[in-house]
């Protein structure tokens, strides 16, 4: 019993003993680790906090060009929805494949297909009014597409619906304001028929942005 005893004495100070003379390096090496894993998530935390806020910029210019210039201004009109489809594609198809909410889901499906089809629409009335479509984003929208990419798994379904709402809501005062205000009677026209799909898309959009925050 004694010998037992001595033997499990023994190996509890060998045991003691090893983790004292653990090397100095490993002990530096965990505790960089740790430290470059708290700059690192607090670099994301900050670098996420800086694209929300940079979208709510852009979502704000946005909403001021497209009730301003781009309410009559032909030319700006046509770059700015034909962007807004681009930027629409783009967005759902990123959002297909990162989100697992099968509504967000739905909803990215839906923006391709009819965010396609308003581009076919406003192509021959665009090339009536003797005008191009912008052939790429402009670094507004292309700054939301960098975000959303580079958005964590956690923060990317707000940050893609959010986006909408404000895309939505920027596209209804452009479509609806050059149906008003617009001088090419083709363009007017076309904006019109395109109104209600984007009032449609701005409703279920918003019904999604309640329901994440709830």
């Amino acid at each position: 019993m004694k010998h037992a005893l001595f033997l499990s004495t023994a190996a509890v100070a060998a045991l003691s003993l090893a983790a004292c003379n653990k090397p100095a390096s490993t002990t530096a090496d965990n505790a960089a680790s740790a430290t470059s894993n708290a700059a690192s998530d607090a670099a994301s935390t900050t670098g996420a906090a800086v694209n929300k806020a940079e979208d709510a910029t852009g979502a704000a210019v946005g909403a001021t060009s497209a009730s301003t210039l781009g309410s009559h201004d032909t030319a700006a009109f046509v770059s700015n929805a034909s962007q807004s489809d681009m930027y629409e594609v783009q967005a759902a198809k990123i959002a297909e494949q990162r989100s697992k909410n099968p509504q967000i889901q739905a909803f990215a499906k839906m923006m391709v297909k009819d965010h396609t089809k308003s581009t076919d629409l406003m192509k021959p009335l665009v090339q009536a009014a003797g005008q191009a479509p912008a052939d790429k984003l402009d670094d507004r929208r292309q700054g939301f597409i960098d975000h959303l990419n580079k958005a964590s798994d956690a923060d990317f379904d707000k940050t893609y619906v959010d986006q909408q709402v404000a895309a939505h809501k920027e596209a209804l005062d452009l479509m609806k304001g050059y149906a008003k205000d617009g001088s090419d009677a083709g363009l007017k026209d076309g904006a019109a028929k395109i109104a209600p799909t984007v009032q449609m898309h701005l409703d279920k959009v918003t019904a999604l942005q309640a329901s994440l925050k709830g």
